[in-house]
């Protein structure tokens, strides 16, 4: 009997659907620096309609990404990255702890004795 590994979590799918646009991807860096109007990213991007940008922070709200919060007429957009962080933890780290230690193992090796043994025969420099 094999044994397979669990699915992915599905809830995870609107993530990396949002995240796979670079205008969205934008958006989050804009966001990262803090708080931004719906208006005032529009301005950001001025090859991209106000109706289509709308759209694109529809699709990051959708996805978690984005908290908005209305102030009066304004809405206000405030990056969430917990979704990235879940990323992360459940794809990212997983793989990167065995790559680090491999990377360390292989150094150890090339830099065995015959490496330490030339750095303790070194003649000091002259001045």
């Amino acid at each position: 009997m094999k044994h397979r590994s669990p699915p992915p979590p599905r809830d995870l799918e609107p993530v990396w659907r949002a995240l796979a646009s670079p205008v969205r991807r934008l958006m989050l860096d804009l966001l990262r620096d803090g708080p931004r109007t719906t208006g005032g990213l529009a301005e950001r991007f001025p090859a991209v309609s106000r109706f289509a940008v709308m759209q694109h922070l529809g699709v990051l709200v959708a996805a978690g990404l984005v908290m908005p919060r209305r102030r009066g007429r304004q809405r206000f957009n405030y990056l969430n990255p917990v979704p990235i962080q879940r990323i992360y933890h459940r794809w990212v780290s997983r793989y990167q702890e065995p790559w680090v230690e491999s990377l360390v193992a292989l150094k150890h090796e090339l830099e065995g004795p015959a490496v330490r043994a030339r750095a303790t025969h070194r003649t000091p420099r002259s001045g």
